[in-house]
């Protein structure tokens, strides 16, 4: 499941990202999202996490808590259409 992460710390790396979901399954890929035009962070991410169980689990458990002092936003990402 492909999870959206945002109202990220704009020192958030994809490492941090990685890292921090890790602790609640298997993580295929964490990625923080880059303004185009200044190439720093867009302050929100998406991460890839297989099994849907512990994907759920994540969003119930991350969502609304804090990093860095900022509420996270965590929810399951859809595509733009």
């Amino acid at each position: 499941m492909r999870i959206y992460v945002g109202n990220l710390d704009e020192r958030i790396e994809d490492s941090h990202l990685l890292e921090a979901f890790s602790e609640f399954g298997k993580v295929e890929k964490a990625h923080i999202q880059l303004d185009k035009y200044t190439q720093k962070s867009a302050c929100y991410g998406f991460v890839e996490m297989p099994i849907y169980e512990e994907a759920q689990f994540v969003i119930a458990k991350v969502n609304g808590a804090k990093w860095e002092g900022k509420k996270l936003i965590v929810k399951k990402a859809f595509d733009k259409k």
